[in-house]
């Protein structure tokens, strides 16, 4: 773990951490990154407008910019500072990479989303389970039966992320997300993976599974890898990403995100 967001990213941009982030600056925020050409941007950003809960839009850059508001993060670039990128091409994952620098064009700009990993410290206060970070793992995802609200060429299914929670906290549990609309706020499902079309949650698309232990119940919240499933179902012809769990860590605290 690191003191704050500036220690990890340094970490990150050296190459001394590359795997997944969550848990890794505790108090600080983390956000999903997407990466498009210009001429693809606006059509995206509608995009976000209209899913808030899976994109919720932090900051945009400006075309051929690789760093964020200073508000967000001061000195950072979003070509080093994640620890894994995924480019797609016409609907295909090409590549994973550790920096964009060879990539990087004067065209493209980048999307800071909200991310869950940033409530995870609440959820811990208030004495409920984050089980992928008691296992050291990444958080479990997958990609649901629900479908976005098109913008443009965008459009696929919703994805979410799952957190084991005992009975008895659920409530509790939705009180404290609610509290983040920035980064993704309340479950969109409670139990019942099924009726998201989730066959097996041992399975997780992307991240690890987690154990779930007697009397616990499958708590799903929108996730900021949603963009990457639509790149695949819509065949968007360029894409980078986070790689699903490697975030963006900023310099702004997580309770400057909560709403009340």
């Amino acid at each position: 773990m690191f003191e704050n967001g500036r220690e990890a990213r340094e970490a990150i941009r050296e190459g001394r951490w590359t795997g997944p982030t969550a848990g890794l600056a505790p108090g600080y925020t983390q956000a999903n990154l997407v990466i498009l050409p210009e001429k693809l941007a606006f059509d995206f950003l509608r995009f976000c407008i209209r899913n808030p809960k899976p994109c919720p839009l932090l900051d945009v850059t400006s075309p051929g910019s690789p760093h964020p508001d200073r508000s967000w993060a001061a000195d950072a670039d979003l070509r080093t500072d994640l620890p894994r990128y995924r480019l797609y091409r016409d609907g295909q994952l090409v590549a994973e990479l550790s920096n964009l620098l060879d990539l990087w064009r004067e065209d493209l700009v980048a999307f800071l989303l909200g991310c869950s990993f940033t409530f995870e410290r609440a959820l811990q206060s208030a004495g409920l389970p984050v089980r992928h970070l008691a296992c050291g793992c990444n958080v479990p995802m997958y990609r649901t039966n629900r479908l976005t609200r098109a913008a443009g060429p965008f459009h696929g299914p919703l994805v979410v992320s799952m957190r084991p929670i005992p009975a008895a906290q659920v409530a509790q549990a939705v009180q404290i997300t609610a509290r983040y609309p920035a980064v993704h706020g309340a479950p969109v499902h409670i139990g019942e993976p099924e009726a998201l079309g989730i066959a097996d949650l041992g399975r997780p698309d992307y991240g690890d599974p987690v154990p779930i232990e007697p009397g616990e119940v499958p708590v799903f919240w929108a996730c900021g890898v949603t963009p990457q499933a639509v790149a695949l179902a819509a065949r968007i012809p360029y894409m980078i990403t986070h790689a699903p769990g490697h975030m963006f860590i900023t310099d702004r605290l997580d309770e400057h995100l909560a709403a009340f």
